[in-house]
C-alpha cells in the first residue's frame, strides 16, 4: 500500500519527537554543567515548544454536497470503522468545524451560538471563554454515538428576515446570494455559529488541526473565517463535483477567498464514481475525467496536475472494507501524497533548520567559552610551575601582582556600564517602530480611509500603502540592528584588547526576511478590498472585523521581529556576564591557591593537579557537546519517511545514552513559558508566514 497522509504525518511525529528528545538531552547536559545563559535558555524553551505544540492545519473549502465530509472521513478517521463527520446527501454541516486536540481541554463538542455574531467580541476573544460555549461529551468506546453527537453540526432553525439581516445571512444588496424562503417567508440558518471537536485521535494528538468550511454561505458571512482562519491554514483542499465541474457558487468561493498565490491550494475533483456509464468503456469513462479535469483546470486557471479526481466515498467504503483493488480505484492515495509531499516536507525542513541553526549557534558560543578557560588554565599551570624552588617572598609578591590584575580588571566596569547604557537605547530605539502602539498608529490610517465614505473606494490603495510602510519599518529595524552590531564589534574589540575578554559578537538576525510574511497578508487581504467586496466593507461590523483580524495578523509578524531581535540582543549580553563572572572566578581561584602554596609548601604539585584536572574537564565537555550537536544535526536532517532512518532514529533518541560520567537520559523539564510560545507562534507557517496567530 502507497503512503498516506497519515502515515507521512504519523512520520513527522516520529520525527518531532525523536529530534525533541536529542535536544532535551543537549538542554540537559548544558543546563547541569552551568552552561546555559538566559538567551540560550529561551531559544531552548522556544524551540521545544516548536517541536511539541505546533499546529498544522488543513482546510478542506466545497460548497454543499461536494463530499467534502466524507472526504476528510476518508483521509483521516477511516480507522473508526464508519463515518465520524455527518456526510450525507443535502446540507449536512452547517458552521465551520475545526476538528484538533488540546490535553488541557476536555474531550468533546464545543458548539458557539449564533446569536454571538450579534456581540462585538471576536472568535478568538470566544475561544478565551469557555463559558460562552455549549459542550457535548464524546463517548470515545462508542462510535455510533459520537456521530450522533457530532450530527450536532447540521441543526438549523428558522428565524425572520430581519433577523437573518442581523446575523448576516441576508443581503438586500445581493439578493442572488440570499438563502431560499421557507412557505411562510422565513430563512433558515445554522444553530451554531462555529463548532470545535477535542479528539484525542492519534493524528490530531500530532497536531494535525482540521477545518471544515460549510459552503459559501457561511463563508461569505463569517469574517473571521474569511479574515482569519483560511488565510492561516498550511493547506487548502478545494472540492468540486465531477459531476458538475465549476458551478458559479463554486467559482464565487475561488475567485474571492482561494484563488490568490499565498497557500498551498489542492483541488480535489470528487464523485468520479458518478461519471461510470455502462454504455461507456472504461477508456471512455477515463477520456470524460481527463476532460473535465482540464476544463477545471482551464476555468480556475491553474496547472491540470494540480486538479486530482478521486471518489471519497469509493475510498471510504474501500478502508472500512480492506478493499485494495476499490481503494486504488478512487485514486485517494495519488491525492494524498501530493498533499504530503507538498506539505509536510516544508514544515520539517522549516523546524530542522530552526534547531539545527540554534545548535550550531550555541556550539560556536560555547566553544569561545571553553576556549577562553583552557587559557584561563594553561596561564595558571604556567604561573604555578614557575614558582618551583621559589622563597615565600616571590609567591608574596605573585599574591600582589594578581591582586593588582584584579584590581585593574574591575577598571573594566564602567567601560561595560556605559556600552550597556548604549546598548540599551539603541535596542529601544530599534523595537519602538515594531510595538504594538505603532502598528496600531498605522492601521489607523487605513482605518480612517475605510470609514471616511460609505463605499470605500480608496482602500485598496491606501492597504498597499499601509504594507509598504510596515516593509519599510521591519527594513529599518534590519538597519538598527545593523548598527548594534557594528557597536558591539567596535566595543568588545577595545574590551579584549584591554582587559583580555574574549568577546565576539555574532551576525544580527536576518528580519528581512519576515517581509515575505507581510507580502502573505497583503495577498490574502487586498481581495476584500476590491470593488467586488467595497458594499461588504461599508459594513461597519465587517471593517471592524476586518481592522481586527488585520491587526491581530500583523502583530504576530512584528512581535516575532522584535523577538528575534530581543533574542538576538540576549545573546551577545549574555556572554559578557557570563566572561566578566568567569574571570572574577579565575581571579578568585588564583589568589586562594597561592594563599594555600604560601603556607604549605605541599600545596604547588596539588594546585597543579587540580587545575590540569579541571583543563581536561574542559576539554571533556567541548567533546561531549560536539557530540550531542553532530547526534542533533543528525537527527534533525534525518528523512522521516526512511524506515531505517527515521525510525532508527526515533528508537535510538529514546534509548538509554550516557550524557557523561554523572548524568543519564531523563529529559530536562523545560517550563513551556508563554514567553515560549510567544517567541515561536510566527514562524513556520505557509510559505514562511507567521501569521499563526489564532
Amino acid at each position: 500500500m502507497k503512503p498516506t497522509f497519515a502515515s507521512h504525518l504519523d512520520a513527522l511525529g516520529h520525527w518531532r519527537v525523536a529530534t525533541d528528545t536529542r535536544l532535551a538531552s543537549l538542554a540537559k547536559f548544558v543546563r547541569e554543567h552551568d552552561l546555559l545563559d538566559e538567551g540560550m535558555s529561551e531559544w531552548f524553551e522556544a524551540m521545544r515548544y516548536r517541536l511539541s505544540g505546533e499546529k498544522l492545519m488543513v482546510a478542506f473549502v466545497a460548497e454543499f454536497s461536494r463530499g467534502k465530509s466524507e472526504l476528510i472521513n476518508a483521509i483521516f478517521f477511516s480507522d473508526k470503522g464508519r463515518r465520524m463527520m455527518p456526510a450525507s446527501a443535502g446540507r449536512t454541516t452547517m458552521c465551520p468545524v475545526e476538528l484538533g486536540y488540546d490535553a488541557e481541554d476536555p474531550v468533546g463538542l464545543s458548539l458557539l451560538p449564533i446569536e454571538t455574531r450579534l456581540e462585538p467580541t471576536s472568535l478568538v476573544e470566544y475561544r478565551r471563554t469557555p463559558a460562552a460555549w455549549s459542550h457535548i461529551e464524546l463517548d470515545l468506546t462508542n462510535p455510533d454515538g459520537m456521530a450522533q453527537a457530532l450530527g450536532e453540526v447540521m441543526r438549523t432553525r428558522l428565524v425572520t428576515q430581519d433577523q437573518a439581516r442581523d446575523l448576516g445571512f441576508w443581503d438586500d444588496e445581493r439578493t442572488d446570494d440570499n438563502p431560499p424562503l421557507s412557505a411562510d417567508g422565513q430563512v433558515e440558518i445554522p444553530v451554531w455559529r462555529h463548532a470545535r471537536i477535542n479528539l484525542p485521535h492519534p493524528l490530531l494528538k500530532r497536531g494535525l488541526v482540521v477545518l471544515d468550511t460549510p459552503g459559501l454561505n457561511a463563508i461569505g458571512t463569517e469574517p473571521e473565517l474569511t479574515l482569519g482562519l483560511l488565510p492561516q491554514a498550511h493547506a487548502t483542499v478545494f472540492i468540486l463535483g465531477a459531476d458538475t465541474g465549476v458551478t458559479r457558487s463554486d467559482l464565487s468561493i475561488w475567485r474571492d477567498h482561494l484563488c490568490g498565490p499565498a497557500l498551498a491550494r489542492y483541488v480535489a475533483l470528487n464523485k468520479i464514481d458518478t461519471l461510470a456509464d455502462p454504455l461507456s468503456t472504461p477508456e471512455q469513462v477515463q477520456a470524460t475525467i481527463v476532460r473535465q479535469c482540464e476544463s477545471v483546470a482551464q476555468t480556475l486557471e491553474i496547472p491540470t496536475e494540480h486538479v486530482f479526481p478521486i471518489s471519497a466515498r469509493q475510498a471510504l467504503a474501500a478502508r472500512l472494507g480492506h478493499d485494495e483493488a476499490g481503494l486504488a480505484a478512487s485514486r485517494l492515495e495519488d491525492f494524498e501524497l501530493a498533499l504530503s509531499e507538498g506539505l509536510l516536507p516544508k514544515r520539517r525542513e522549516t523546524l530542522a533548520q530552526g534547531a539545527v541553526d540554534g545548535a550550531r549557534g550555541l556550539q560556536q558560543q560555547l566553544t569561545r567559552r571553553f576556549g577562553e578557560l583552557r587559557r584561563h588554565h594553561a596561564e595558571q599551570m604556567l604561573e604555578l610551575r614557575g614558582l618551583r624552588g621559589k622563597s615565600g617572598g616571590k609567591v608574596q609578591l605573585m599574591l600582589q601582582r594578581v591582586q593588582a590584575e584584579a584590581t585593574e580588571f574591575e577598571q573594566c566596569t564602567a567601560r561595560l556600564a556605559a556600552m550597556r547604557s548604549v546598548h540599551a537605547r539603541m535596542l529601544k530605539e530599534s523595537l519602538y517602530d515594531l510595538s504594538a502602539e505603532r502598528l496600531r498608529q498605522e492601521v489607523d490610517v487605513l482605518q480612517q480611509v475605510l470609514g471616511g465614505s460609505w463605499l470605500p473606494l480608496g482602500a485598496k490603495k491606501a492597504f498597499i500603502e499601509l504594507c509598504a510602510r510596515l516593509r519599510g519599518l521591519i527594513e529599518q529595524a534590519q538597519q538598527r540592528s545593523d548598527e548594534i552590531h557594528a557597536m558591539l564589534v567596535a566595543s568588545f574589540g577595545k574590551l579584549n584588547a584591554e582587559f583580555g575578554f574574549g568577546l565576539s559578537a555574532e551576525q544580527p538576525v536576518d528580519v528581512r526576511r519576515y517581509r515575505e510574511d507581510l507580502d502573505l497578508i497583503e495577498r490574502n487581504y487586498v481581495q476584500y478590498l476590491g470593488l467586488s467586496q467595497a458594499f461588504r466593507l461599508a459594513q461597519p461590523g465587517f471593517q471592524e472585523q476586518f481592522r481586527r483580524m488585520l491587526i491581530s495578523r500583523l502583530r504576530v509578524v512584528f512581535e516575532t521581529v522584535s523577538n528575534d531581535i530581543e533574542l538576538w540582543n540576549k545573546t551577545a549580553s549574555a556572554q559578557v556576564d557570563s566572561q566578566l563572572r568567569e574571570r572574577r572566578r579565575n581571579f578568585k581561584r588564583r589568589y586562594e591557591s597561592l594563599d594555600r602554596i604560601q603556607t604549605a609548601s605541599n600545596e604547588l604539585d596539588i594546585r597543579l593537579q587540580e587545575v590540569q584536572a579541571q583543563d581536561e574537564r574542559v576539554l571533556q565537555l567541548q567533546t561531549r557537546l560536539g557530540v550531542l550537536i553532530d547526534e542533533l544535526v543528525v537527527q534533525a536532517t534525518s528523512d522521516p519517511m526512511d524506515p531505517d532512518g527515521a525510525l532508527a532514529a526515533f528508537e535510538a533518541s529514546t534509548a538509554a545514552m550516557p550524557l557523561d560520567d554523572a548524568s543519564g537520559t531523563d529529559t530536562v523539564d523545560i517550563p513551556l513559558d508563554d514567553t515560549a510560545r510567544h517567541l515561536m507562534t510566527f514562524r513556520a507557517l505557509p510559505a514562511g508566514s507567521a501569521s499563526e496567530s489564532a
